[in-house]
């Protein structure tokens, strides 16, 4: 057997560079521990339903911190029909998209052009163009009154004074755009919230423990759009495309991610391989980001995962991040703290954190 070789990818962290191992072979499949499939059926179920979940949950996070989720409650026809919109809004013209560009909004919520994020400075630029929405009020399916919290200025998760019609004034044309894209982020706003308690209840606190800080989170909806990569081109370079997304790992808590059948998402196994996170039909994928493993005391892990596009036609995907109340200030869950594991990390608020990252990697706020 041929023994594998290795290089190593170099991560932005705040306490300066970080390298990982990473092995030059090419992405193998996860085994079923590695990326496990956990059903959500119960999860609006009895307390026991809950844990038991939880404890699968747990065993995910502690390993490689990825997997996937089946039964979620989200409709086929919701997702279909978000993809539909995102297909809509990518197959314009430059000068359309501009009308919803980012650049327009204090917020960061439009369009980002292709190639104008780099996640990873050792790697290419990010061969991709996204759509992003960020929280915001008045499309929180909890607040009863949206319109006058916005009109009383107590939204405060960074400046907001962009108007509630952008960027929807840049996809007015787009029939059901705006309709379709705030019905698809209320959704996984509300499954997100119900999947930070699970993690309540994997790091063994009362579910409701981090309720207080995601009332009005840092929450990011995304439609993304990896561009085709002709049979030439992938004939030309041998394969050393550029990254779709470079090597890096979340910011925020939670992941929730729906690709298309194209495949392309990669994650570092434990073992320094990179595993082909293969999509599966009717599933969304979940993983730790940074600021949860911060809170959990390294015990859940933010793993380094990339994105390839070497397929002859598009792809996309559809991200969910959730990130807690901007001027919460968040410790490490006491559960993960005793006389042998003492704190890693002083407490911090999610909002400075999340700044904190972006201005390391000097890189929009919707990078992912």
């Amino acid at each position: 057997m041929m023994a594998l070789e290795y290089t190593q990818v170099e991560l932005l962290t705040l306490n300066g560079p970080e390298f990982r191992r990473v092995s030059t072979a090419p992405p193998r499949p996860p085994t079923e521990n590695e990326i496990p499939v956990i059903d959500l059926s119960s999860i609006d179920g009895t307390l026991e339903e809950r844990k038991a979940i939880a404890s699968k949950i747990r065993t995910a996070a502690e390993n490689t911190g990825f997997f996937y989720i089946e039964n979620h409650g989200i409709s086929e026809e919701l997702i279909q029909g978000a993809l539909s919109q995102a297909k809509a809004f990518f197959g314009q013209p430059d000068e359309l998209k501009e009308l919803a560009s980012s650049k327009q909004s204090k917020l960061a919520d439009g369009w980002h052009g292709l190639g104008t994020t780099q996640i990873n400075k050792s790697e290419t630029l990010d061969r991709k163009e996204t759509f992003s929405i960020r929280y915001n009020p008045i499309n929180d399916p909890t607040i009863p009154d949206p319109e006058k919290v916005v009109a009383d200025g107590k939204f405060s998760d960074g400046d907001n004074a962009d108007s509630v019609d952008f960027p929807w004034s840049g996809t007015n044309h787009l029939p059901g755009f705006r309709e379709t894209t705030v019905e698809f982020y209320q959704r996984r706003l509300t499954l997100a919230r119900k999947m930070i308690r699970i993690f309540a209840l994997a790091l063994d606190m009362p579910e409701d423990y981090f309720d207080s800080v995601t009332t009005a989170p840092g929450a990011d909806g995304l439609y993304v759009h990896y561009p085709a990569t002709p049979a030439k081109e992938l004939e030309e370079k041998d394969g050393n495309l550029d990254v779709g997304i470079g090597s890096h790992t979340d910011i925020q808590c939670i992941t929730l991610l729906w690709q298309d059948m194209s495949g392309g998402l990669q994650v570092l196994s434990a073992s320094d391989e990179w595993l082909d996170a293969r999509p599966i039909s009717g599933t969304l994928v979940v993983n730790i980001g940074d600021f949860l493993q911060r809170l959990s005391n390294n015990r859940f892990k933010s793993t380094v995962h990339r994105v390839y596009n070497r397929q002859p036609t598009s792809r996309y995907s559809m991200p969910f991040f959730l990130g807690f109340n901007a001027d919460s200030i968040c410790k490490v869950v006491p559960s993960c703290v005793d006389e042998a594991h003492p704190a890693l990390y002083e407490p911090i608020s999610c909002g400075q954190w999340h700044q904190r990252r972006l201005e390391l990697a000097r890189v929009k706020p919707i990078s992912t």
